[in-house]
């Protein structure tokens, strides 16, 4: 997936810094939608994955203007419900962004929600 940086999707816009360059959390979230498209093939009907853990690192900067393309590799891990996948980023010059895994787990997805607390019920 290629990915173009603008404005919106800088350090300054979301509070992570105070540079114009391609924020962390935005790279790591166009990451993460790399994994869940790679989780696809291991979902049946009724089930989703979820994130469970992050470890990227962020090597290059990105400026405003700059194309990023990201990746995910299928799972070089399935323990049980579990997927581990690795990923990286590159910029249009062919330069490593960032590389890491990210660990994504099979659930129901009705009973996941059904699990999530209900703020309205708390109050």
């Amino acid at each position: 997936m290629f990915h173009q940086v603008t404005d919106a999707d800088t350090a300054v816009a979301a509070g992570s810094g105070d540079v114009p360059v391609l924020a962390t959390p935005k790279l790591i979230a166009w990451l993460e939608a790399a994994t869940v498209e790679a989780a696809a093939p291991f979902t049946e009907p009724g089930r989703t994955t979820v994130g469970t853990a992050i470890r990227i690192e962020h090597l290059r900067a990105t400026p405003v203007g700059g194309r990023v393309e990201v990746f995910a590799e299928p799972p070089s891990s399935v323990a049980g419900r579990r997927l581990t996948f690795s990923v990286r980023a590159v910029d249009d010059s062919g330069r490593l962004v960032a590389t890491g895994e990210i660990d994504r787990e099979i659930v129901g997805r009705q009973r996941f929600l059904a699990s999530l607390p209900h703020p309205a019920a708390d109050r």
